[in-house]
């Protein structure tokens, strides 16, 4: 549903008459609140915020199977490495560059 001016609110016009705007948003529609004229929070109907998490975590898990399905396609092709080298590479690295960070400071 699109917003319309009428669903633009003013934080102290929401104040005044919250009683109405959460009927019309328990018919449907969606309100944002403003402060000092910036959008501020919105409100929704609780079923449809429980919906929209749910659209998320759908979401989430989509994302997470398709770097699942990546991570198995790098496997098959070879494109692996042991973690424990690629670690122990990483912190040989670090301490090659503190220790010449540290030589640099010296001179």
């Amino acid at each position: 549903m699109p917003l319309t001016a009428s669903d633009i609110v003013p934080l102290t016009q929401a104040r005044a008459n919250l009683s109405e705007l959460a009927d019309e948003v328990k018919a449907g529609a969606e309100k944002i609140i403003t402060k000092n004229g910036e959008s501020y929070v919105a409100l929704i109907d609780a079923d449809r915020l429980d919906y929209y998490h749910r659209l998320e975590r759908e979401r989430i898990h989509l994302v997470l199977l398709d770097e699942v399905e990546k991570g198995l396609s790098d496997v098959e092709a070879g494109r692996t490495r042991d973690a424990r080298i690629v670690l122990a590479e990483l912190e040989r690295r670090e301490a090659q560059a503190s220790a010449s960070r540290r030589g640099a400071r010296k001179r």
